[in-house]
């Protein structure tokens, strides 16, 4: 070995430039691999595969976007500003480029109650390269808000890196028939495991800043958890329990278990339990219902009921926001002039997109 590295010195002492190059190159290489993948863990719009420079925007407005009603600068809402930033993210796996009312309100809610964070919304439907969003209203209405980003969905990208990369490109999976629910189930664990922040579903509208309820998840019902709702931190264990359970035990074909099946599965797992109530347990809390639930689904249709200012208060006082449950309610006309708990909610939380629906609705 004496007469190896002997060898090995007199052979760099002969060749200084050569050997000073290589070790150059090694550690410029060295740092600019760390640089890069720490800009991947952290930040979200290397998801987006389109930024327009210039804007806050990863994508900019068709100049044939109808206008919309005007929107108050989201630092004038009266939960103030935030604690400090996180991202919100919202995800829609399906090709629809034409954002219903609620899916509107849903995210102009968040931006409003959320100035200083970025709201994320990523959509199957833009992919394709076309850095010029659809010609509609609601893309021209939260293109109003600064902090409101939109951009294409890309999963391959997205799950790069996690166990659900594999799992993604099974051909199978396209047959299911809850696949875009169970894509969407896929991609809220993973922004939340690899970014971190608060997700929601586009059936929620926000009342109140959530950046407050960290490493957080909402009871929906007795002893069941929902993911309509998450806050974490990145790289949380939690959330990398979730991913795991995700592929080890997937059932594409049962609807729900791979969404509050499989949170209801990992929290009971990761606290030890038989039963859920609201707790916090190994620094994860379980939310009461009333939190963000606070209308069960088996009572959706109290959505649509009249409701007095006093009740209204009554009902949502510990409420930081409220699911709309969509899959169940699409369906029900909403009277938009009246004293409906929804009209009053979309009145009072998305009053642009309320604005455009009171004037819809007169012509």
């Amino acid at each position: 070995m004496p007469s190896c590295l002997l060898t090995l010195t007199r052979v760099v002492l002969s060749h200084k430039l050569w050997a000073l190059f290589i070790l150059i190159f090694m550690i410029v290489s060295f740092a600019y691999h760390k640089f890069y993948w720490r800009i991947w863990d952290t930040d979200p719009s290397s998801v987006l595969k389109t930024e327009v420079k210039g804007t806050g925007h990863p994508y900019t407005l068709s100049a044939e976007s109808s206008s919309a009603p005007s929107v108050p600068s989201s630092h004038s809402t009266a939960a103030g500003p935030s604690p400090s930033p996180e991202n919100v993210f919202f995800v829609e796996t399906s090709d629809q480029i034409n954002p219903s009312y609620l899916f509107s309100c849903s995210v102009e809610s968040a931006a409003r109650t959320h100035p200083g964070s970025r709201v994320v919304v990523f959509m199957q439907g833009l992919a394709g390269g076309n850095t010029t969003l659809p010609s509609h209203w609601a893309f021209s209405l939260l293109s109003s808000f600064p902090n409101v980003e939109i951009g294409p969905l890309d999963p391959t990208e997205l799950f790069s890196g996690t166990p659900l990369a594999q799992w993604y490109l099974k051909p199978q999976l396209r047959q299911e028939p809850h696949f875009l629910h169970v894509l969407a189930d896929a991609c809220r664990i993973v922004l939340m495991w690899k970014f971190g922040g608060i997700y929601l579903d586009t059936d929620f509208i926000v009342l109140k800043n959530l950046e407050n309820l960290t490493n957080a998840i909402g009871i929906q019902s007795y002893d069941e958890l929902n993911q309509a709702f998450l806050s974490f931190k990145p790289k949380h264990e939690f959330m990398e329990l979730c991913m795991q359970d995700f592929v080890q035990n997937y059932n594409g074909w049962a609807w729900g278990h791979q969404g509050p099946g499989l949170v209801t599965r990992v929290f009971k797992k990761w606290c030890s339990l038989k039963t859920i109530t609201s707790m916090s347990c190994k620094g994860v809390r379980a939310l009461a219902p009333e939190a963000v639930y606070p209308i069960p689904w088996q009572r959706w249709r109290k959505l649509f009921e009249a409701i007095s200012a006093l009740e209204l208060h009554k009902l949502l006082k510990n409420s930081y926001a409220v699911h709309i449950w969509n899959k169940l309610s699409h369906g029900t006309k909403l009277e938009v002039h009246s004293q409906a708990l929804l009209a009053q909610l979309y009145s009072q939380f998305c009053p642009a997109t309320y604005a455009k629906m009171k004037q819809d609705a007169e012509e």
